[in-house]
């Protein structure tokens, strides 16, 4: 009597092969695991930093909008002023003016390293330009953020000034706010509330195509 059929040695070698191929699938599916699970932990590592990062600053935005909405402490209000376009200088009554009769050209808002003229910046505050000046030895790193400030803001005019009671002045039509530093927490708002602001004349007119860079 014959007993049971050994396997052939091709047979052999067949489900030795499939014992492979099932072990490199199982294998796979592992790698598979690890690598998603591995994408996974790096995406949320970079996802929750980037959401706190956006829900701190629209936390800041909206905090900065609820400081522009409220008075602003050391603002200076000045009431009556002519805004006649009229040629040559004009002896204002505040240093620097926050309005009146001015040049028919507004200067260009943007950085300057040298004084702009008067009366053309006085036009650019009537446009609705917030005009911040600085004393000449106000330290490098704070002329840079204002200079940061200006590419961020079209309507921001920066330049230096002679003769100033604060080495910062920031000036809206009809309206002024001494500074001793740029870091004064009541900057920003006071840009925030009033470039292109309720004080504006000429709501919309344009801050470029007059003189200056």
């Amino acid at each position: 009597m014959n007993g049971p059929k050994r396997p052939s040695a091709k047979d052999e070698r067949r489900a030795r092969l499939a014992e492979i191929q099932a072990d490199q699938r199982r294998a796979e599916r592992r790698r598979t695991r690890i690598i998603v699970g591995v994408s996974a932990g790096v995406a949320l590592a970079l996802i929750i930093p980037a959401a706190f990062v956006i829900v701190d600053a629209q936390q800041r935005q909206n905090e900065l909008q609820a400081r522009a909405e409220q008075p602003i402490e050391g603002v200076a209000e000045f009431e009556d002023l002519t805004a006649n376009h009229v040629t040559g200088p004009v002896d204002y009554d505040q240093t620097p003016p926050v309005g009146g009769d001015h040049d028919a050209t507004w200067q260009n808002c943007g950085f300057y390293e040298e004084p702009v003229t008067d009366v053309h910046a006085v036009h650019s505050l009537e446009h609705g330009a917030v005009w911040i000046t600085y004393s000449a030895d106000l330290p490098e790193d704070q002329i840079d953020t204002l200079r940061s400030l200006s590419d961020q803001h079209p309507y921001l005019l920066v330049s230096p000034y002679e003769g100033l009671a604060t080495p910062v002045v920031a000036s809206a039509w009809g309206l002024q706010l001494e500074l001793d530093t740029v870091d004064d927490e009541r900057l920003e708002p006071f840009l925030l509330r009033y470039l292109q602001g309720p004080q504006t004349l000429e709501p919309g007119a344009a801050c470029q195509g007059g003189v200056g860079a």
